[in-house]
């Protein structure tokens, strides 16, 4: 699957994030830890921002200028009408060149719906677009082995791929980051998420 037959997926289903029942609490510690780690509070960008806008609200009592990035038109036009003051782009990551340099960036549950062969120019895009000193906060399918399946657990049909956790902390040691966590946080789901620091 392209990541245009993902937004035309998340399109269907926003209203898995609209209702009461999302636990809106998902994923704020593990980017509250991450945001200690940043020096600057400048620019930062959330990829695959979706609807609820929590990270962005986050972001915003951090210090930090927010910016949203998703490829779904439903999802993005919920997280302006929550965000008026926030600029927020439809475009695909992999394609997409991101216009400035960041002091935080996240992709929570977004990155892993990207094309298996576009991981790592995309995961290099974005180190490349932080500023030194930069964090960047991401969650992945912490399989052992690279790979990409589809499942419609969620109604539509939607790809994941990842690297594999020693995939994704070689590349990041080869792009000169420092590894500042690593959490499986659903075990014993393989949802796992990674912090990096750009030198």
């Amino acid at each position: 699957m392209k990541p245009v037959d993902i937004g035309k997926a998340y399109d269907q289903i926003t209203h898995l994030w609209e209702s009461n029942r999302f636990n809106m609490n998902n994923g704020i510690e593990p980017h509250k830890r991450a945001i200690t780690f940043t020096k600057e509070r400048g620019n930062a960008l959330e990829i695959g921002c979706g609807c609820t806008g929590r990270f962005i609200e986050l972001m915003k009592i951090e210090g930090f200028k927010p910016f949203g990035i998703d490829v779904s038109e439903k999802m993005l036009r919920l997280a302006s009408a929550k965000h008026p003051d926030v600029e927020f782009v439809q475009a695909d990551i992999c394609e997409y060149k991101l216009p400035v340099k960041y002091d935080f960036i996240t992709a929570w549950d977004s990155i892993w719906h990207i094309p298996l062969t576009e991981q790592q120019s995309v995961l290099t895009k974005i180190i490349d677009s932080l500023n030194v000193g930069g964090v960047f906060i991401f969650s992945f399918g912490g399989t052992a082995e690279a790979g990409s399946h589809t499942d419609d657990f969620m109604g539509p049909e939607v790809y994941y791929s990842s690297l594999g956790t020693s995939g994704f902390l070689k590349l990041f040691i080869d792009l000169k980051c420092n590894i500042k966590h690593l959490e499986f946080d659903q075990y014993p789901e393989l949802h796992t998420y990674l912090i990096v620091e750009k030198t």
